[in-house]
């Protein structure tokens, strides 16, 4: 849809223009262009504006205006597709299967995964983790130094695996537990990733997309990284 040109554009509008009211059909073929590439949806707008300037030619100047909001407001509903991930979401164990949920994280990893993880010694997520890897996803991990040593620790099978590994020499623990997929997605949470974790305790885990809460977490990543030194 990146590539409509002005005339169809122009056939979209106007289309919305002829009875001079929008109808359902095509205030959703507009709010369709929400999801469409940014460059777009600003030529939409600013077409929009163009024609309502030649429309205010042969119109009263209040039905103009009537029709320019009600498209403008068409184009900023935000109408995710029906199977799209909710923003955010809520996950308690041992009620709900968490592994399961990070294991779904790494395998629709498309680009890159960043843990700082306290420890991990469940092998269903470390599979998936090594899994994610062989196809290609960045994955970078920061995990304690203490914990790295436990029986049961798969930190040295993910760094035997060619995994970027990293273990923190600071005083204090490094006790996080969070993820960041595809520098878009962000996993935290009490939760440990561990079997004890998903059968024995109650934990949480908290999923979202939102941006800040990312952009924060990624901060923090990259200072656990660099204070860290190759495992």
């Amino acid at each position: 849809m990146s590539k409509l040109s002005e005339p169809e554009i122009d056939e979209i509008l106007t289309r919305t223009w002829d009875d001079q009211r929008l109808t359902r059909g095509e205030r959703r073929a507009l709010a369709q262009l929400v999801a469409s590439p940014p460059e777009l949806r600003l030529r939409v707008r600013r077409r929009s504006f163009e024609l309502a300037r030649r429309f205010a030619a042969d119109a009263a100047i209040d039905v103009v205006l009537e029709w320019l909001e009600a498209v403008q407001k068409a184009l900023a509903e935000e109408r995710a597709p029906a199977d799209a991930a909710p923003r955010s979401e809520a996950h308690f164990a041992p009620r709900d299967a968490i592994f399961q949920r990070i294991v779904r994280a790494f395998d629709n990893a498309r680009d890159s995964a960043d843990l700082a993880v306290f420890t991990i010694t469940d092998d269903r997520i470390t599979r998936a983790i090594i899994a994610a890897h062989h196809r290609g996803v960045k994955v970078r991990i920061v995990s304690d130094n203490d914990k790295a040593n436990d029986l049961g620790s798969d930190i040295e099978r993910l760094a035997r695996a060619g995994l970027a590994v990293r273990i923190d020499r600071s005083p204090v623990h490094m006790h996080h537990k969070f993820a960041i997929f595809d520098r878009a997605l962000l996993l935290t949470g009490s939760y440990n990733w561990t079997r004890s974790a998903a059968e024995e305790n109650a934990e949480n885990v908290l999923i979202t997309a939102d941006a800040d809460l990312v952009a924060a977490f990624a901060s923090e990543f990259a200072n656990c990284w660099d204070q860290g030194e190759p495992y």
